[in-house]
């Protein structure tokens, strides 16, 4: 895996609009931050190779690399990528209940594995006025309190960056598609440093089509309502097409016509819908209000929800197959449309050696994909 530094992660990353904000670059050095779902260099640096470069989930992300390294298979370029088993899921009897975004099956999973010292801590996307911010539970509570989906994008990462620089370790973290790729490429140790640790114990995608900026939508917002009485927010599967806005007492529909225009483009670049890179990845359940899909792809994964379920934390069913065909569609189209875009930008597979990539895929994966 091609290893640069912070200029280079600036000029193609940043200045080419490639950046989500997802916090991968922040607290490793005191110079990049983020501010408002904005990553920003606040001073130059001149190392040639940079640890904001290596985990960088947008700038030299071979993906072959990651799936021998990490499945010790090449990569397949599968719709939804590997999983040995597809389940509906909710938070059982014995779950507190919460602010949960569907079934709450994921601050379920994480209770569980906090209580049987299978984490020690979870990385998580907390939010407060301004909006989602970068979290660190240790608690039952603490996971509760950052319950629900942001919607926009989150620099969660900056909070991982920040535990392990107190020394933490046996983590767990939750995040979108980008947040797992940059783990899983950190996790290859691309710099090859002798003394590299994996302080990262289990990660829990959750499926994710694109985020929202998050200043274009705080000041969208705030023309319309007090922003101040949000409760919460909600995209409902389809045949939905709105945004809905809880504030407490009622709730607002927004068209999703409305806030498409804050969609960063870097999330129609993005291949990967339902984080494939994680021990677990989930979504929500179609046509089933409070129920969740999770896909199960690890071991240790598979562990954790039969230990969850016989605590009464989960329940689960098996998916139907109707729902898991329409999931892997979208997930197949949205990994056509990503290459074709990086294609037109000549961000996949550079035909030059020595231009640096977006991603690289196996062309023959690529070609398949495209063509299907």
């Amino acid at each position: 895996m091609n290893v640069f530094g912070p200029a280079e992660l600036v000029e193609d990353v940043q200045k080419d609009g490639l950046c989500i904000g997802c916090g991968a670059c922040v607290n490793l050095c005191p110079y990049f931050l983020n501010h408002r779902g904005k990553t920003v260099q606040i001073f130059p640096c001149s190392l040639t190779q940079g640890r904001c470069y290596a985990a960088c989930p947008k700038a030299e992300v071979d993906l072959d690399e990651i799936s021998r390294h990490h499945l010790q298979r090449p990569y397949e370029g599968r719709p939804m990528g590997p999983y040995a088993e597809a389940l509906a899921a909710k938070a059982g009897a014995n779950m507190t209940a919460g602010a949960f975004q569907g079934g709450g099956a994921v601050s379920a999973l994480l209770v569980h594995a906090l209580k049987q010292g299978l984490i020690d801590a979870a990385v998580l996307t907390g939010k407060n006025e301004k909006g989602p911010v970068p979290s660190i539970a240790s608690s039952p509570e603490e996971i509760l309190a950052c319950a629900s989906s942001k919607f926009t994008a989150a620099p969660t990462l900056a909070a991982l960056n920040r535990a392990v620089a107190e020394k933490r370790t046996n983590l767990g973290v939750v995040g979108t598609p980008c947040h797992m790729t940059a783990i899983a490429k950190w996790r290859t140790n691309p710099l090859a440093r002798e003394d590299f640790e994996d302080t990262v114990s289990l990660t829990i995608g959750l499926f994710c089509n694109w985020g929202l900026d998050q200043k274009s939508l705080s000041a969208f917002l705030d023309e319309r309502l007090d922003i101040s009485r949000i409760k919460g927010m909600d995209i409902p599967p389809p045949p939905a097409n709105a945004l809905v806005v809880d504030l407490g007492d009622e709730s607002i529909e927004i068209p999703l016509d409305e806030i498409r225009p804050f969609i960063p483009e870097t999330c129609g670049l993005c291949p990967d819908m339902t984080a494939e890179w994680a021990d677990l990845s989930v979504g929500m359940f179609e046509g089933r209000p409070g129920w969740n899909t999770l896909l199960v792809r690890s071991q240790k994964g598979k562990d954790l929800v039969a230990g969850a379920v016989a605590a009464g934390l989960l329940t689960t069913e098996p998916m139907p197959e109707t729902n898991l065909g329409h999931l892997e569609n979208a997930a197949k189209n949205k990994k056509r449309r990503a290459f074709m875009k990086m294609n037109e930008r000549g961000l996949l597979n550079p035909s030059d050696d020595n231009t640096r990539a977006m991603l690289r895929v196996p062309q023959e994966v690529v070609d398949a994909i495209v063509e299907d």
